[in-house]
């Protein structure tokens, strides 16, 4: 006889702006402040599909982005001691034309929202390319192993259901920066987190970091690059019954450029809904949407799975 799902995961939804520029920066996805048993080994496998369309012109800079993201990334977390765990983060990254923008204009369509000019370029194409102080163009599929991160998390309270955690994380320099799997430099950045149930009597519990990252140089945007950037996220999981979660959440960074283009030069805020489905004690399963709410600063539309195992 199968034994039903005690707990849920309850980690926030894992969210990363897969925006050309703005993805290759080493900002974390928030996750649980809570640290597990000492020795336990906890696997997740993300999988992102962005849709990208932004042609903006602002003095003498021009910028497209035109065409679709995938971003697989295996995650690794490994409880060192008492309070402290360890955590790596492997992607791969594709850059193509793509296959979204029909199902993407035909929503538009049906809603009659405005398109923004996605319906006036060729669909299914790719262009990333960007004139200014700096210069890129990427017109070719490309894809590879992205920049890896590796981060020391530090539980330093705990109160019943209470977490708050430190994170010091260093994203490697491992990707390709000609083929926007990577920035072409490493980042370095210091995370506050903490996780806690609902003061009220409901089945919420809510999740949020505070950071700042040291980006390293990247020669795509050497002379506009912004080096010195904060993030934030706020998560709300609300705990429908024994296996299923609704969860929406926030998350928000600054500009990655000092530009007057909006997708390089406007602090990003994207909004995230989503549902959790706890299969078994060990296994569970997250799908979500993320919507940029500061419209051009993420892509237009990111579809997200996880699938996530803690023994």
């Amino acid at each position: 006889m199968g034994v039903g799902p005690a707990v849920h995961a309850q980690e926030p939804l894992y969210v990363k702006n897969l925006s050309p520029v703005a993805g290759l920066l080493g900002l974390p996805s928030q996750r649980d402040a809570g640290i597990g048993p000492v020795g336990r080994v906890s696997v997740a496998a993300h999988t992102s599909i962005a849709s990208h369309y932004i042609s903006e012109r602002s003095g003498d800079e021009s910028l497209a982005f035109d065409g679709e993201t995938l971003r697989v990334a295996l995650e690794l977390r490994y409880a060192l001691a008492t309070d402290w765990d360890l955590q790596l983060e492997l992607p791969w990254l594709d850059h193509s034309g793509g296959s979204l923008d029909s199902l993407i204009d035909n929503w538009h369509e049906l809603w009659g929202m405005s398109d923004g000019g996605r319906s006036d370029v060729p669909r299914d194409a790719l262009d990333y390319s960007y004139q200014g102080a700096d210069s890129f163009a990427l017109r070719d599929d490309s894809s590879g192993l992205g920049d890896a991160t590796l981060a020391l998390s530090y539980r330093f309270y705990q109160q019943e259901a209470t977490s708050v955690a430190l994170a010091l994380g260093y994203k490697f320099a491992t990707g390709d920066e000609q083929d926007f799997t990577g920035s072409g430099g490493a980042d370095a950045f210091l995370t506050l987190r903490f996780s806690g149930d609902h003061l009220a009597d409901l089945p919420l519990r809510w999740h949020g970091q505070l950071g700042y990252l040291r980006a390293g140089r990247s020669d795509l945007v050497s002379e506009v690059q912004q080096r010195d950037i904060w993030y934030a996220g706020l998560s709300l999981d609300w705990q429908l019954g024994s296996a299923w979660s609704l969860i929406g959440q926030v998350d928000a960074h600054a500009a990655p450029a000092d530009s007057a283009i909006t997708a390089l030069g406007d602090e990003a805020i994207m909004l995230t809904v989503g549902g959790r489905w706890q299969i078994t004690p060990r296994w569970s399963m997250e799908l979500s949407v993320i919507e940029d709410v500061q419209v051009e600063t993420a892509p237009d539309v990111t579809f997200q799975a996880s699938v996530r195992y803690r023994p």
